[in-house]
């Protein structure tokens, strides 16, 4: 029998899946687990209802667990199952009877009267999640009560779409023209929800795709003025764009080919242009130094957990320790590759310590440090001149990644 939104729930249960189980990202799973989906609404259904429950997860499983006279493991079916009719009743507003007739399917040959039981007795007693989602016990272990207790409430709702301009001069016009608000200059802040392709300027390559956190590492360089500056791990490419906006003659290096013909694209849609290199940083080596290097370094990416709330389950000890050994690897060499007086620019999207202030602590190198005066209001540098962004920092104007940003300069 064909039931309408089936198909996107049965997706929806394996992404879950493969997060829980696998440990793969949701764009990583999503390619199995979206096949033979209709392009548009059911694709776009399964990856709403997988991103909440991931989101609500500890939430979830509380009340599920609150109306069962015996807990369910944790990978059982019928908990999977649960999560996804609560977070499309509790989250994305979905009728209960649609809830259960799209649902219990997914249960066929299994225990459908428990869910349907379980289900039924929530909706009833008029369940409710609490207003800022609790986050995993691991993660808070981590990242100590404080952090995430600043942190948690940025979760709550799936974040706004950040642009970044070619030319900053020109954010009032785009501003009125887009309907957006702007955080600083070449910034712009506009709702979820509307095709990033439809947008006006997206076709003319007046801006692109990049939470406002994201743009920070590029901007502390400033201006280019036609000087060089390499851009390593580039892609999708972002902050080439941002450099090369800024007039500095780039390198991009990225060590995977299907991300740098991305990056390509991207530059050729908004006129901009870099020497792109296919390489390993760990082994390649440049011909010449650098006026400035970025090294926006491959992470655990904890600090885009407002989109990607995967990361609050997937990410433990063993994966964060993996990554700072890397880290420090590519950041010891990107410094050797600067001309004397060039400036080192280190950023991950993380809210590990490890990952940031750890690293950049353990590098010998005079410190730069970044101003308040180049940062949105609300953000402001650390005692040591870096920067950490939390999500949840910019109170009423919204929320951003967390990022760790540190800079230095050549003797």
């Amino acid at each position: 029998m064909d039931i309408p939104g089936l198909p996107a729930r049965r997706a929806a249960l394996r992404l879950i899946d493969a997060v829980l189980r696998r440990g793969e990202t949701l764009d990583q799973a999503g390619h199995g687990a979206c096949q033979g989906l209709r392009e548009g609404a059911d694709r776009a259904l399964a990856k709403a209802l997988a991103g909440e429950a991931l989101r609500w997860l500890t939430d979830l499983d509380a009340l599920i667990d609150s109306a069962t006279a015996q807990v369910l493991a944790h990978d059982a079916k019928p908990r999977a199952v649960l999560r996804l009719m609560l977070a499309g009743w509790l989250r994305l507003e979905t009728p209960p009877h649609a809830v259960i007739a799209t649902a219990l399917p997914l249960l066929v040959g299994g225990p459908r009267r428990l869910a349907h039981g379980v289900f039924s007795a929530l909706v009833r007693s008029g369940a409710k999640l609490p207003e800022v989602p609790t986050l995993p016990a691991a993660v808070v272990e981590r990242w100590g009560e404080a952090m995430a207790g600043r942190v948690a409430p940025a979760l709550a709702v799936p974040p706004p779409l950040d642009l970044t301009l070619k030319d900053a001069t020109t954010t009032g016009a785009w501003a009125q023209r887009l309907g957006g608000v702007s955080l600083m200059p070449g910034h712009l802040r506009l709702p979820r929800g509307e095709a990033v392709e439809r947008l006006d300027g997206f076709g003319e390559g007046a801006w692109w795709v990049q939470d406002l956190a994201a743009s920070l590492p590029a901007r502390v360089l400033g201006a280019g003025e036609g000087r060089t500056a390499l851009d390593l791990c580039a892609a999708p490419g972002g902050k080439s764009l941002q450099l090369a906006a800024a007039g500095w003659r780039v390198t991009a290096l990225d060590n995977n080919a299907r991300r740098i013909e991305l990056l390509r694209a991207n530059l050729g849609r908004c006129g901009l242009g870099a020497d792109l290199v296919c390489a390993d940083a760990l082994v390649w080596e440049p011909m010449e130094r650098f006026d400035a290097v970025l090294l926006d370094a491959p992470c655990t990416a904890t600090g885009t957990c407002r989109r990607h709330p995967d990361v609050l389950h997937r990410i433990g000890a063993r994966h964060i320790a993996e990554m700072a050994a890397m880290q420090a690897g590519l950041l010891a060499r990107a410094a050797g590759w600067l001309k004397p007086g060039g400036r080192l620019v280190y950023a991950v999207c993380s809210l590990e310590p490890a990952e940031g202030e750890d690293i950049a602590a353990g590098l010998d190198m005079p410190r730069d440090p970044i101003t308040a005066s180049e940062l949105p209001a609300g953000l402001a540098p650390t005692q040591e001149g870096w920067l950490r962004s939390e999500p949840g920092m910019l109170g009423d104007a919204g929320s951003l990644d967390g990022f760790f940003v540190a800079r230095w300069r050549a003797g």
